[in-house]
């Protein structure tokens, strides 16, 4: 999988340098000169993470970052400023709950580092929702056979742990039919 950046500043010299410190990692890196141009990006094609300057003309980094994080939630959003206020910064927490928030100028080795690990836990988080998706399924498969067979989930087993059955049910083939379907269908989810 090839992660995709978007820089957004107003500045070419900015764009074209943080796309040279990138250069080296497994990234698509787009470059934006303004919001607006950054917001057409994003609603043509995904992107993992973006990099925004904070004053541009017309709408301001964290005024586009707010945006960015109401229409694409999960795209990890970055300020980078060069001129830092404390309005500023809580303005881009808040606001756009800005995973990282850089000062210019910034090293290139701590961009991409800070730019590594967001997508790092971009990818645990989208690893636990779908286990989580999983989890749900089965369970519900689970209380489906429960219904259908009151009991089955309970399982009394002896001191040397095998299963002791109290009554055979009445189609043992049909049960044996239906734990291996919800079986495959719980290997396909996890794949």
């Amino acid at each position: 999988m090839q992660w995709r950046i978007l820089i957004v500043d107003d500045e070419p010299n900015v764009c074209e340098a943080l796309a040279r410190a990138l250069r080296r990692e497994p990234y698509e890196v787009l470059t934006a000169r303004s919001s607006v141009e950054a917001l057409k990006i994003l609603r043509r094609e995904p992107v993992d993470v973006i990099v925004s300057d904070e004053e541009m003309p017309g709408m301001s980094g964290s005024e586009f970052l707010s945006v960015a994080r109401r229409e694409w939630p999960d795209t990890v959003r970055m300020m980078l400023t060069g001129r830092a206020t404390l309005e500023t910064a809580l303005r881009a927490i808040n606001e756009g709950q800005v995973y990282h928030f850089f000062l210019k100028p910034c090293s290139d080795v701590e961009i991409a580092t800070t730019i590594r690990h967001a997508l790092q836990q971009k990818e645990i988080l989208a690893e636990s929702r779908r286990l989580l998706r999983v989890t749900q399924h089965q369970s519900a498969l689970i209380q489906k056979l429960e219904d259908a067979y009151p009991g089955i989930t309970r399982v009394d087993r002896t001191a040397s742990g095998a299963v002791i059955l109290h009554e055979a049910h009445e189609s043992l083939e049909a049960l044996v039919k239906q734990m291996r379907e919800v079986s495959l269908e719980a290997e396909h989810l996890m794949q």
